[in-house]
């Protein structure tokens, strides 16, 4: 199943996202209606509501809420971007001028904060405390993955473990929250919420990991924003943890002198270091094996289209090139 198809198949419920969200996003501000109909329009998967939505439809979810809880978390995640954007100076993002180059770093961060308020208002509205919490603390959650991310810029001596604990934090949280709150929605049983949770939480992870790949080994045409930002920016990602760990003094050295003080001026170097060591190759694998323990955690599905939906998306979480 390619990803169009898999899109298809929740088509008219997109459709009825799309309306909510720009239904939510309506304020008399008028710089908040200019920068938020910037960042949500602006191209993307939209990979977080998707997932959201086939889920609700793997359970056979009959009611509407699956369409204001997919429009929140398309919200949440904004506002990430809007803040990330922002702390890491970053220019360019889904292939056009990031918010804060084009309105300024005072408005893109104002608008995330009306983003996430917005948010909380709609989760009041379902008025599910079930829903609430699962939503207030992985927005907490999230926070303290970005700060831990802050963190751990320039320092050389990251490691493998506290890194995968910042993605899980920062990115794969919300992938799990938009797979719980299906759960949650259709009244599941409790093993098949964790179930169905933990396939988000993989799936965000397997995602992240590949975004570090990309980094490295694609064009900024391809994957919509600047390659050698993580480099340039001074943080560890795994590729660059691993040849700390496997390379030799001098690849060691260098890239620890790359992580202290930023360099993408050596980009190049740094990755034919990095294919040399087999670092891509590792992250790589890694992410494969993260993959197949979403994969292995559908089996609490009932064999329908939408689980292969969610196979295949598995898979694209992994096989993609943007």
């Amino acid at each position: 199943m390619k990803i169009e198809d898999i899109y298809a198949l929740i088509e008219k419920d997109m459709e009825q996202v799309n309306t909510c969200i720009k239904s939510k996003l309506s304020s008399e501000v008028v710089l908040i209606n200019q920068v938020g109909q910037y960042i949500v329009h602006s191209g993307g998967k939209r990979l977080r509501p998707v997932l959201h939505l086939l889920t609700a439809n793997a359970f056979q979810y009959k009611g509407t809420q699956h369409i204001e809880c997919a429009s929140l978390i398309e919200f949440i995640h904004t506002a990430t971007l809007l803040h990330d954007d922002v702390v890491d100076a970053s220019e360019l993002r889904r292939g056009q001028d990031t918010a804060n180059a084009v309105f300024g770093n005072e408005a893109s961060v104002l608008v995330g904060d009306f983003l996430y308020s917005r948010a909380f208002q709609m989760m009041v509205e379902i008025d599910q405390m079930r829903i609430m919490d699962i939503l207030a603390n992985a927005t907490n959650t999230i926070a303290e993955g970005e700060v831990q991310q802050l963190l751990n810029v320039h320092d050389p001596d990251t490691t493998e473990a506290r890194y995968l604990q910042v993605i899980h934090d920062k990115t794969a949280k919300l992938f799990e929250s938009a797979t719980q709150l299906a759960a949650v929605l259709s009244q599941q049983a409790e093993t098949v919420e964790k179930a169905i949770a933990d396939y988000g939480m993989h799936l965000g992870t397997a995602f992240q990991l590949i975004d570090d790949v990309l980094d490295y080994s694609h064009s900024s045409d391809e994957i919509g924003k600047n390659i050698g930002d993580d480099l340039a920016e001074g943080k560890p990602t795994l590729p660059l943890i691993f040849t700390m760990r496997n390379g030799t003094p001098e690849q060691n050295n260098l890239m620890r002198d790359v992580i202290e003080h930023g360099g993408r001026e050596r980009f190049d170097e740094v990755k034919q270091i990095l294919t040399d060591v087999g670092a891509i190759a590792y992250t790589e694998q890694t992410a494969r094996s993260e993959a197949d323990k979403a994969i292995e955690c559908l089996s609490v599905l009932p064999d329908t289209i939408y689980k292969e939906a969610l196979h295949a998306l598995a898979e694209f979480s992994v096989n993609r090139t943007y």
